[in-house]
């Protein structure tokens, strides 16, 4: 059963999610999952027998409310962050494209979804969940708030519509994009025609997502030529390309996010601990996230 105190904690990731959502309640309520009445009655501190406990840990989810007070979180602005975050920042302001293919494991994620916790109009999308055309643009259409179960070509057509008519520049991150099917790919292209110079776009993978687009350059896939040219005709990078300048940038984004993390709150076991835990983890920022998880939930 999902406690009162939790509770208020995914109310108030709601309020803060509301703050930053470039639109109407109602709109807000559809990209949570919940009818705009019972939005209404949450919102106004009604929060018995409105809800489901389903309903509940689906916002939960959705917004990135950490549950559990000992397994808080806090940014570490690292080169990663710093990098993807600016680029982030310019594709939406100025409704401009750009392509990261980087290696798995860097902060690349992370980055994008605060990114989206902290600006309006902004929408993450992990590919990996919603690979075909359909499900991929009622996400998108889902995550504005906009109708998104209906006939998909009128799904596709509001979703233009609201891209290329909304005040404040729109930005749509393409997390895991080389998980696309073909025909996603084709969509994408078709969406970025319609709304060239109103609405930002930002394409993420791993270097799967550039061989599979190289590949099909080479082949001469229709499609892929095009929309590697509408976004950027390059494929991004942060991290070095040398086995030695590649383990210093590792150590040095751990370190960065150890202190921030940890060193910075707990004293014991104490930095030597936390020294071999940086070895032993080999520098994955993901392995280093259940080290630290380990001592500060004991």
């Amino acid at each position: 059963m999902v406690t009162t105190e939790v509770k208020s904690k995914i109310m108030a990731a709601m309020h803060e999610a509301r703050r930053n959502f470039n639109g109407s309640a109602s709109r807000f309520a559809v990209t949570l999952g919940i009818s705009p009445a019972q939005y209404s009655r949450v919102a106004n501190g009604d929060t018995e027998h409105v809800l489901s406990d389903a309903n509940w840990l689906s916002i939960a989810r959705r917004l990135q409310v950490e549950l559990n007070p000992a397994a808080s979180w806090k940014v570490a602005k690292t080169p990663v962050y710093e990098y993807i975050y600016t680029q982030l920042t310019h594709c939406q302001m100025h409704s401009t494209s750009g392509l990261l293919c980087d290696l798995p494991d860097i902060g690349k994620t992370f980055t994008a979804k605060q990114y989206i916790r902290e600006n309006k109009n902004a929408v993450y999308i992990d590919c990996s969940l919603v690979k075909s055309k359909q499900r991929m643009v009622r996400q998108i259409a889902k995550e504005f708030g906009l109708a998104h179960q209906g006939k998909y070509s009128d799904v596709f057509e509001d979703l233009i519509f609201f891209l290329k008519g909304t005040s404040h520049p729109a930005l749509i991150v393409l997390d895991e994009a080389g998980d696309l099917y073909y025909e996603a790919f084709l969509e994408l292209k078709a969406l970025w025609n319609a709304t060239e110079r109103s609405c930002g776009w930002y394409m993420m993978g791993a270097d799967g997502l550039r061989h599979k687009i190289e590949l099909a350059i080479e082949h001469k896939r229709v499609g892929y030529a095009e929309l590697f040219s509408r976004f950027g005709s390059r494929y991004g990078r942060i991290t070095p390309a040398t086995a030695e300048e590649l383990k210093q940038f590792r150590m040095l984004q751990g370190k960065m996010v150890v202190d921030v993390n940890y060193l910075a709150d707990m004293s014991t076991p104490g930095p030597e601990y936390m020294r071999q835990v940086l070895a032993r983890t080999d520098m994955s920022l993901r392995r280093i996230y259940t080290e630290i998880k380990k001592v500060s939930i004991a």
